[in-house]
């Protein structure tokens, strides 16, 4: 994974959207307890793999989702060191409990 300081925020951002979405928030929450196949996966939710292969897309490309091939599955498993990152970015907020003033304005 990149982590130049111009793929930071694009990690960050697509992270946030990735759990922007319930379905995506219901897949990770089954990755939470196993590594799962797409056909476990669909079974699971009750959506067709076409449906799901679009929210896989999503998860993986945020990095919150790694997927290795076995014959002609795909199996899916959480990225715990994405969900660090996403982490730590709020966790910096909660670290700066004085916000300054802005300075005042020319006119």
């Amino acid at each position: 994974m990149l982590t130049s300081s111009a793929t930071i925020p694009h990690l960050i951002a697509a992270g946030f959207h990735a759990l922007s979405d319930p379905l995506r928030i219901s897949v990770l929450e089954l990755l939470r307890q196993r590594e799962l196949c797409v056909c476990d996966l669909c079974e699971a939710l009750g959506v067709s793999q076409s449906k799901l292969s679009f929210h896989l897309k999503t998860l993986k490309e945020a990095g919150l989702v790694n997927s290795r091939q076995e014959g002609r599955w795909i199996y899916y498993s959480l990225n715990l060191p994405q969900f660090s990152v996403l982490e730590l970015y709020l966790a910096d907020f909660s670290h700066n409990s004085v916000i300054s003033s802005a300075h005042p304005c020319c006119d």
